[in-house]
Formats: C-alpha cells, structure tokens, sequence
C-alpha cells in the first residue's frame, strides 16, 4: 500500500514537472531579412524561452560571459582578467542575497526565468562544445538573478567605489560626472509636431560588444506582450523599445546613488566597530577567485566583510562599507517585464511606482500623444547635516539610510506646453522649455542630481528651440546631428582655449590651428578639422586633466598629434573617416561622430594610428506615433549576430554610416511574407 502512494506521489511529481516544461512547437522564430528574431508563443513563458534561444544561436559566449561573472566564475574561464568582476559578485553576496529575497519575484515572473532558463539550458545540452565553463550549467533563475543583481549594482557606481577601497584611492568628493559614453532621449508630442503625431527618439549609447551591448527581438505572445526593441545579454524580456501603445527609452542619470562610510573601529579589540558608542562586530567572509598559472587555474581567497551599513573592505586607512539600493532589491528585471507589457501611460507611472529600478532617466511616448520624463531611481532619504558627496562616518544611525523616496518625489515631467523633453546625460533641472523644468530647490540636495549640461544637451536644446514646429523628417535630422556646440561644453573641462591660440604663435603646428580652427565643428567623416580635432582629444588623454586646459598643454599635444599623423598617414591632413573606423571582421569603413556631440562616438586603439570605435550609437529606436498605431524604424552598428560566418554579422553598418534605418513592423501577415526563415527552437 505505502509503495503505490508512492509511486502516484511519484507520478503527480514528475507529471507537475512535465506540466511546468516549455513546448518548443508552441513557439515559432521568425528571422527578417537582417536576422532580427521576431519571437511568437502562446504564453510569455513561451516567448522567454524562445528569446534565450534565438539569443544563444546569435551570440551564446556573451551570454555565458555574462552568468559567469554574476555568479562567481568568470575568473575560472578568463582568470585574472576575471578576477574583479568575481570578487565584487562575492563581496556583494549576489547568491546570498538573490536567495534571501527571491521570495519576493511574482510568480508569473518566476514562470518567465524559468523558461528563459530552459531555453539555455536546451542550447547548451544541444551544443555543449559551445559551453565555457561547465559549472554554470544548467542555468536557474537564481543564477539570472545573480547576474542581474551584479550588472545593476555595477550600473550605481558600486564597483567603481569598492576599487577605490581596494587601491587605497577614495577621494574626498565622489563622483562621477566625467562619464563621456553619453547617451540620448528625445520626445515631442503634438504641441511640437504641429499634428496628430508623437515621436521617441530612442538613442543609447553602450560598448559594441559585451554583455551591455544591444541585441534587437520582437516578442508576441497571446498574454498581452507585442513590443520591439533591445535587450541586453541573458536579460529575457525587452528593457527599451515600443509595443503597440507605448514605447521608453533610458539614458543613465547620475544622483548620489551610492556612498562609502568609513568604520570606527575599536582601539585594541580586533573586528570590533562601534556605532554611537556600542560595539558590534563585523562579519568576516572569505571570497575566491582564479589565475591561471601555466593552463592550471589556481584558486586565490580574499578577506572582505560585512557591517550594518553594507559590505566591507579594509585598506591601508581603515575599513570602509558601501551601501547602494540595489544591494537590497532583486525585482529590476520583473519591472522592466511589467513596462513590456503597459498599455497606458497611467498604468506604465503605476509600474514605475513599484520603485524597482535603481536608476536611469525614463524618456515617455505614447499613442495619446503623452511624453514624459523622469530621473528615476530608487533615491535614499539621508539625513541633511552630511555631505554625501564625501565619505561619511560609519559610527552612527543617523548616516544609516533605510527609507527612500516615492517616485513622485523624484524630478519629472509631464505633457509640457513646450510640447518635448529631451536628456543627454545631463541636469534633470534642463529636460524641457526653462520656465516648465523642475526645480532644483525643490529637491534635497542629499540626493545629488546633476546641474551641469553638457554638448549633447547643449546643442539639443538649441536645435529644438530653432523651430516652431518639427515634423518627423526634421526630429531625425535632429537626432542625427554631429556639430559641437559654439562654444564647446564638455562637463568636465574646457578645451577652448584651442580656438584661441593664435596660429603665428605657434608655428609649428599652424597647420594644425587653422584645420580646428576654421572647422565648422561638425563631426563628420570626411571632415579634416574634425580629424585634427579627433586625434588632438584622444592625445589629451595622456595629460593631467585640468578644469581649463592650457595653452601649454594644447601645444604639446598638437605636437605629438603632429608627429602621429606624419608616422601613420604621411600627412598633416588627416580626415575623421581616416582616424576612426567602424571595424568588425574584416571590414573596416569611416565613421561619424566624436565623444558628446549628439552621434557620439568613442573609440579604443585600432593600428597604424587609427581608432576603432567601442562605444557610441549602439542602438538607435525612432518612434512615430499616428492614428493608425506606431511606426518603428531601427538600426544596429554591425547585426544580429555575433558570428563571423553569418550574412548578419555586419550586415548593418553601412545602414549606420549612412544615417539610415530599417522599417520595423509589428504586422505578423508582412513579418512572416517577408521573413527569411520560420522554425521552432529545440
């Protein structure tokens, strides 16, 4: 009798299980002509795992990447190149944390990471040769979860404090405005457009490559999701882009996100801190990472530690905590799932109410021609008699924030008069006409916000303000723009004492004066001031930054930019397109665009002199909302996939350098007449 109870309980065990697996033949991938997967299932569930899968096909190894640094291996597979992202995992306590509060992920949600999970899971059993660290397999939702919580507390400046710890380097005032990957948002509703449309531009500019990188899908199911946009790796719903109602965009924003408190310990009992007079004893954690020596990974223990206020480094002058939002929130992603399928601006502020995400400016369109931004974050309320900008006491309460604000406390706008508001990286305080901003006053200066502009901002609003009105073909032209401000406005220094420089002064590079100096500023690749200008910015990486750069040191940089341009191109005239190239495999063609003009481009060293651009236009989304729903139109800096054997490889760059798009569309009758391959995954 006992046997058959068990083998029913058996039975109904393993059916629940069987009921809980995905169907591949419920879900069907639609490739277009670019490879863009267009993902169609019965059930969210269905679409997740459909999207883990067309992922893995097009770039697995970013993905693994990815999972392998949120979970504590990526040291195992790179070794120490691994070994920072491996340790901050492990001083966070991403698995500790991620199983203390996994409880509180939706159910529904749950159901979503499962599936993606399996999705993986399936791929990596079909094509183990592709797996690089055996240990991370399978892939559970808790691992997802590690990786996620690792990416965002990344995203709020914390890896960049506990490095300041590790090298004994923490500066007095924290922060972090000289951030030149810049990204944009633009939206404009009727009051601007002069009809009945509403447009987004969506403009972020992240790495090329990696697990930040861009990847474009289009999930349906028939629960209610329809969107198109991009995600990053390993993420298994869209986090920008437009369903048939609504669409967003972010760009980072920059508020006092995260901050450094530095222990009282106890004069003579080790381990001991106190806070406001008691005595309390931190915790002592251990933390491993790899190195390979000679092909044999050898593993490293680092001590860290643990206090009230966060996790805990020691360095030469004492111990120091950390403490960021994030470290107490697992739920990102399951908000970002939620906006995927909002239909209306009221119930989309209703998501952002939950107060999930830990940062990032939100710029808003919509169908009912609603435009809308915020700089969102989940925002401590500290106490007012400190500077948060600086290390704060670590020995009492009162620095020990544990409340935070409402999202309707955080500055915002909604259907100006002016009809637009925009976001370059910049002040909240300048997100749309003057007299209809935010207030800075308005807001604790505990939180920090941003109060600089920057280029990008700076010749945003002056474009907009140029016209009355502006029609879709003027908004692109907009977003497209390369010119510099007059004059220049970087955030974090002033270059324009160049402009200045009398080239008889100077004879020596006079050649090189007159190129920047009779350039229109306009950041084109068939530009030779721009290229002059371009080599002259990167040289200036090699000097002492200086809030107003001098003379002197313009001078010596345009030396040496000089002698570069003789050595590699046998020339003083040096076009943008010959210095910075969009490479990837082999091809290799000139692009557009410097760090913070609004097609911002940054690059890393290439060969022979050249750059190759790593960050910038990385995806670009523009958003047309009419009576007749929403039109889309997208491009990507190389393709879909990460494979150099694909026809999708690169097959969208030249789209890129030449200011073009592709149409997307969410009409399933023209997706599947025009798609290049229909199957079910595995």
């Amino acid at each position: 009798m006992k046997k058959t109870y068990l083998f029913l309980f058996l039975l109904l065990l393993n059916s629940t299980f069987l009921l809980s697996q995905i169907n591949p033949k419920n879900i069907e991938i639609v490739r277009d002509n670019y490879g863009v997967p267009h993902i169609y299932g019965k059930t969210d569930a269905d679409v997740a795992y459909g999207l883990a899968w067309a992922h893995c096909e097009d770039d697995f190894k970013t993905i693994q990447e990815g999972y392998l640094a949120g979970n504590g291996l990526l040291s195992k597979y790179i070794g120490i190149k691994g070994a920072g992202a491996d340790l901050i995992t492990q001083v966070i306590e991403s698995e500790k944390t991620v199983d203390e509060l996994y409880h509180t992920l939706n159910p529904e949600f749950i159901k979503i990471l499962e599936a993606y999970s399996q999705g993986m899971n399936k791929y990596a059993e079909i094509y183990p040769d592709q797996v690089l660290v055996k240990k991370l397999f399978p892939i559970t939702p808790k691992k997802m979860a590690r990786f996620s919580f690792l990416q965002l507390f990344i995203s709020n400046q914390g890896d960049r404090l506990i490095g300041d710890i590790f090298r004994n380097n923490i500066k007095s005032d924290i922060n972090f405005n000289n951030n030149m990957n810049g990204s944009n948002a633009i939206a404009m509703n009727s009051n601007k457009t002069g009809k009945n449309e509403t447009y987004l531009a969506i403009n972020p500019h992240q790495p090329f490559d990696g697990p930040t990188s861009w990847y474009e899908a289009h999930l349906v199911s028939e629960e209610g999701t329809n969107i198109i946009g991009a995600t990053f790796a390993g993420a298994p719903c869209i986090l920008i882009g437009v369903n048939k109602y609504l669409a967003w965009t972010h760009t980072v924003n920059l508020p006092d996100k995260a901050d450094i408190f530095k222990l009282q310990m106890h004069p003579t009992k080790k381990n001991i801190y106190l806070v406001d007079g008691d005595e309390i004893k931190l915790e002592t954690k251990k933390a491993k990472v790899y190195i390979n020596i000679l092909g044999i990974p050898i593993k490293i223990r680092r001590k860290f530690y643990k206090s009230i206020y966060g996790p805990t480094l020691k360095n030469d002058s004492g111990y120091y905590s950390v403490r960021t939002p994030i470290l107490y929130n697992i739920k990102s992603l399951q908000q970002w799932w939620e906006m995927n399928k909002a239909k209306s601006f009221t119930e989309f502020y209703n998501i952002l109410k939950s107060r999930n995400l830990p940062g990032y400016n939100i710029g808003y369109a919509d169908r009912n021609d609603t435009i809308f931004y915020i700089s969102n974050g989940i925002m401590p309320k500290r106490s007012e008699a400190y500077n948060w900008r600086e290390v704060v006491p670590g020995n009492t309460k009162k620095t020990l924030w544990t409340e935070y604000y409402d999202v309707k406390d955080l500055p915002q706008v909604i259907n100006p008069k002016s009809g637009f508001i925009y976001n370059a990286n910049h002040s909240p305080f300048k997100s749309t006409e003057e007299s209809e901003n935010p207030k800075a006053e308005n807001f604790s200066k505990t939180m920090g916000y941003e109060l600089y502009d920057n280029n990008r901002s700076t010749r945003l609003l002056e474009l907009i303000n140029s016209y009355d009105k502006i029609d879709y073909e003027t908004f692109k032209k907009i977003k497209n723009d390369r010119t510099f401000p007059t004059p220049i406005n970087y955030s974090f220094t002033d270059i324009n004492n160049v402009f200045k420089m009398k080239p008889e002064d100077y004879p020596d590079i006079a050649d090189l004066l007159n190129s920047i100096q009779n350039w229109n500023k306009k950041a084109d690749a068939d530009s030779y001031g721009a290229g002059t200008y371009g080599m002259m910015y990167y040289d200036l990486r090699n000097y002492k930054k200086e809030k107003v750069v001098s003379k002197e040191i313009l001078h010596k940089c345009l030396k040496n930019v000089k002698s570069e341009m003789i050595k590699n191109f046998g020339s003083t005239k040096v076009k943008l397109g010959d210095f910075q190239k969009l490479v990837r495999g082999n091809k290799e063609i000139p692009i557009f665009g410097l760090p913070d003009v609004i097609t911002a481009m940054r690059g890393v060293k290439h060969k022979d002199g050249k750059i190759k651009i790593s960050h910038g236009e990385s995806y670009i989304g523009l958003v047309k909302f009419t009576k007749n729903g929403p039109e889309y139109e997208s491009v990507s800096p190389y393709g879909t996939s990460d494979h150099p054997n694909s026809p999708h490889y690169n097959d969208q760059m030249e789209l890129l350098s030449g200011f073009k798009t592709k149409k997307m569309t969410f009409d399933k009758n023209e997706i599947y007449s025009n798609s290049e391959r229909i199957y079910n995954p595995l």
